[in-house]
């Protein structure tokens, strides 16, 4: 089977957030990306070759990790990604995030329950390779 180039997924998973203000948490020389959206908004391709469940009732949480080099440009760094999301019930959730690498980049990508209207915040942490310090965020969206 033919894995989707990074590309279009990129595409399909930011293209539609596009107009929103750009999600990221900078650290010194450690930029972290990340999005949350319903896998129902993927396309069945991106989902299959993901190993993906589209759903209404499934959320999909990506993030990738960037760092700095002395000259200024950003490149993807491996990292322990730890999430869990807080429901409006106060319900912990549990989102276990798995590394995707394709050619030089490197993302992660967590799935976990939603029931629509929901709004989760998310408590993320990061902690890049070769780094002994870990960065911790809090991220809050709602899905309809």
């Amino acid at each position: 089977m033919m894995k989707t180039p990074l590309s279009l997924l990129a595409l399909v998973l930011f293209l539609p957030f596009a107009a929103q203000a750009e999600q990221a948490q900078k650290f010194d020389d450690v930029e972290i990306h990340y999005n949350a959206l319903s896998t129902i908004d993927l396309t069945p391709e991106i989902a299959r070759n993901y190993k993906l469940t589209r759903s209404k009732s499934r959320g999909l949480l990506t993030i990738s990790v960037l760092k700095k080099n002395s000259m200024g440009a950003s490149y993807p760094v491996p990292a322990e990604v730890k999430v869990n999301a807080i429901t409006v019930y106060n319900q912990l959730v549990s989102v276990d995030m798995r590394e995707i690498k394709e050619g030089s980049a490197i993302y992660y990508l967590g799935e976990y329950g939603i029931v629509l209207p929901e709004t989760l915040k998310f408590n993320i942490s990061v902690k890049p390779e070769g780094s002994a310090k870990s960065h911790s965020f809090e991220y809050q969206q709602s899905f309809y």
